[in-house]
């Protein structure tokens, strides 16, 4: 049940406090996801540039591929 007493002074600036922070918070969640973002279309744009075939395979496709690559370049510097 809700109290319905008026707030203190001290209680508003604890109230205000808490919104700031959560504010804040929230402003940083969507910088470290727009970073992600960007970085994520950044890594996809080197890898179309260096392996073209990528803009018409799926993603599964893809994966597989690199992970062949990435597997066959392994065992030739070995």
């Amino acid at each position: 049940m809700a109290n319905n007493r008026p707030m203190t002074e001290d209680e508003k600036k604890l109230l205000q406090a808490q919104h700031r922070l959560e504010a804040i918070e929230a402003r940083n969640r969507q910088k470290e996801r727009k970073a992600r973002t960007r970085r994520l279309i950044q890594m996809g744009a080197v890898l179309e540039s260096v392996f073209p075939e990528v803009q018409t395979m799926e993603l599964d496709d893809v994966k597989m591929e690199l992970k062949r690559r990435l597997n066959t370049e392994e065992r030739l510097k070995a």
